[in-house]
Formats: structure tokens, C-alpha cells, sequence
């Protein structure tokens, strides 16, 4: 694809850029609370301003942008270092996957508290003992009357402890294939059925969450897509989730590249600029020229997105790649600062600690491998020995 800029498409990043530096909230402050009602705030004020849900209809409450303007947004407000927007998994993947397959009553219901950031979304699609595999979910939906009754376990559910509303995939017919047996659900998360508990990451923050749900009601209307047909839903969500990273990702590892090489440029090491070791200087050679993939794939699932309509697995070689790249950038810099790697208050020792996530979150690299490898290149699905 041509990646110049079109007139109309130079003039919405001058005008983001432009609104971006006169509203720019300043950094973001500590603790989990602040920091998350910070998020909240800075949210809508991107709403008032019509940025939040920019890709949704306008309907719906979005701005109708073309998926190039998708782009350039997801890259500019990286660039800008931008606060992360509060309700990023509604805005991402919740409300895309309500317009798509929600009923006209679900979509005023649950659209305009997304935007505002009203109302947080969380993601309850791994489990304890299936990981990646979302076929195999085994969180139960029983049917009562006129709802569900659910009881299960739920694992990395990012946001959980601020959340009003779950994305829940569960098994509604333990007797058909596994593929096709499950409900996507809305799970009300303020009910005491619901038990959210944090778990502690290397970093010391509790982002993630298990939840612990014994026999929660769920209304038949809070259904997305259909009895019985949760996998499809719960792709529409899987390959929102990823086509939306990769631009934000990219324009994230240039940031990082260029501060890591001035790192190098004013570390000394052997006696001389770090940047002057000729293995450092490969290594950084080498993540130059990753990091510039990384960039020309994610305008390659732009393409692919274009042509077909909507996100292709294309999404998840941007995810894997970017894990790697991220990780062997954080490995480099850990080096590169020696022994005040080991400090808490350097800045890539906090990077180095959470990139370790980058692998499993949103898909582990195991996963998006096979993925890439059976739904991009066509190769065989593997089987089993015997």
C-alpha cells in the first residue's frame, strides 16, 4: 500500500497533534486508585472532545474514522505519551463486538457508559488449566428460568477489580464439540457470586486478577450473538483486540529504541561509550531493523483489514513479533546499565520486569504461532502422535 498521507489524513494528525499538546494532562500519578481514576478522567475528556471510540459509527457515539485515521490515532497518542484510556478493553474490544453482533437495545444500552468511561470492561476468556485454548473453557452457564447461572474460574483478567461488566465466554451445552458449546455473555461484576482477586506481579502492581464465579445470574438479554454461539462472537472480540495493538506497539519500541541508544551513547563501558562496543552496536543494529518490521507488518494487517472488511489473523504476528522485540529491547538495556540494573528506582528495571508478560498477555507467542502458521501461511494444522 502507498504509505504516504493523503491531504484529509495530514490534516486529522495535525489536528489530533494540535488538540493532544494543549490538552495533554501531565504524568500520571501513583497508586493504583489515583492512577485509574486519572485514566478515567483523561478518557473523558477524549470523549468530550469526540476522539474516544474514533473507529465506532458515528451512531454509536464514535466518529466513523476510516481505518488509516485508526492508525495515525493509535501512533499519535503513543507518540505523545499520552496517558493508557481507563476503559481500553471496551473501547477495543467490547463495544466493537456489541455493534457487530449486540441487538439494537444492547447497543444503546452498553455503548454510550463505554465511551465515557461509565462504566469498565473486563475480559473473562482464560482459565486456570486452558490458557490460550478458548475452546476448551469449562466455566459452566446453566439455564434458570429466564437467565443463567454460572460457576467457574477465570484467569489474567486485566482490570477486573475496576470493572462493571465482564466479556464472559462459557459452556452452555457440554455435549457439542467444544467449539461449539459456548455463550458470550455480559456478566454483571457487582454481584457478590462475582470474587475478584488481585495477583501480585513482578512489578509489584496487581494489574491482572483471577475471578471466582459461584453461581452468578445472568440475565438472558445480557446473551451477545446468540445461544450457543460464543466462538464466533469471541473471535469478532480476539481479532479486535490485536488488530488494535499494533500501531500503538511500533510507535511505543521507537520511543524506547531511541532512548535505550542514548542510554548506550552516555554508559560507559570497557572504558569508552557503550554505544562504541561493537556487540552492543549489532545488538542495537539488530533491534533497529526489528523494530522497522514491526512498523511495515503493522501497515500490512492495516492492508489486509482494508480489503477484506475486518481484522484478519494478520493481528497476531504484530502481537507476537512485538513481544519479542520489547523483551530483547528491555534484555539489551539490563545489560547496557549493568549493575544499576538491580535498583528499583531505574526505569528499565520496572520495563524489564513487566515485559515479561508480553508473551502471555493478549495471546500467548505459543498460540499466535500457530496461528500465524495455519490462518497466514496455510501450513497444516499439526496432530497429535498416534
Amino acid at each position: 500500500m502507498d504509505l504516504t498521507l493523503s491531504p484529509d489524513e495530514q490534516a486529522f494528525r495535525d489536528e489530533l497533534r494540535a488538540w493532544l499538546e494543549a490538552n495533554h494532562p501531565g504524568k500520571e500519578p501513583e497508586g493504583d486508585e489515583a492512577a485509574f481514576q486519572f485514566r478515567r478522567d483523561w478518557q473523558r475528556a477524549l470523549n468530550d472532545a469526540g476522539w474516544a471510540g474514533l473507529s465506532w459509527p458515528q451512531e454509536y457515539g464514535g466518529r466513523g474514522a476510516t481505518l488509516v485515521e485508526q492508525a495515525i490515532f493509535n501512533e499519535e497518542i503513543v507518540r505523545a505519551r499520552a496517558p493508557q484510556l481507563a476503559n481500553v478493553l471496551g473501547l477495543a474490544m467490547g463495544g466493537p463486538t456489541v455493534i457487530a453482533h449486540g441487538s439494537e437495545d444492547q447497543r444503546e444500552r452498553y455503548l454510550p457508559p463505554i465511551l465515557s468511561a461509565e462504566e469498565i470492561w473486563c475480559q473473562g476468556f482464560s482459565e486456570p488449566d486452558s490458557g490460550s485454548d478458548l475452546a476448551s473453557v469449562k466455566t459452566r452457564a446453566v439455564r434458570d428460568g429466564g437467565g443463567w447461572v454460572v460457576t467457574g474460574q477465570k484467569v489474567w483478567t486485566t482490570f477486573a477489580h475496576h470493572a462493571k461488566w465482564c466479556m464472559l465466554v462459557a459452556r452452555t451445552d457440554p455435549e457439542a464439540p467444544k467449539h461449539k458449546g459456548l455463550t458470550y455473555f455480559l456478566m454483571d461484576m457487582e454481584q457478590e457470586a462475582v470474587q475478584v482477586r488481585p495477583l501480585r506481579q513482578i512489578t509489584g502492581e496487581s494489574e491482572f486478577n483471577e475471578l471466582f464465579i459461584e453461581e452468578a445470574r445472568i440475565p438472558d438479554e445480557n446473551i451477545i450473538g446468540g445461544e450457543g454461539n460464543g466462538w464466533g462472537v469471541a473471535i469478532t472480540t480476539l481479532m479486535h483486540e490485536r488488530a488494535t495493538l499494533a500501531f500503538g506497539l511500533q510507535v511505543g519500541v521507537k520511543l524506547a529504541f531511541g532512548e535505550l541508544l542514548e542510554r548506550a551513547r552516555s554508559k560507559e563501558l570497557n572504558g569508552a561509550s557503550a554505544a562504541e562496543d561493537p556487540l552492543i552496536r549489532d545488538r542495537l543494529a539488530q533491534l533497529y531493523v526489528e523494530a522497522e518490521v514491526l512498523r511495515l507488518n503493522a501497515y500490512r494487517g492495516l492492508t489486509a483489514t482494508m480489503k477484506y472488511g475486518v481484522p484478519g489473523p494478520e493481528g497476531s504476528l504484530g502481537k507476537w513479533h512485538w513481544s519479542e522485540v520489547n523483551q530483547t529491547l528491555t534484555e539489551l538495556a539490563m545489560d547496557i546499565n549493568g549493575s544499576r540494573a538491580q535498583l528499583d528506582e531505574e526505569p528499565w528495571t520496572y520495563r524489564f520486569l513487566r515485559a515479561r508478560a508480553n508473551s502471555i498477555e493478549g495471546g500467548t507467542t505459543e498460540i499466535l504461532k500457530n496461528i500465524v502458521a495455519e490462518r497466514v501461511l496455510g501450513l497444516p494444522r499439526m496432530r497429535s502422535a498416534g
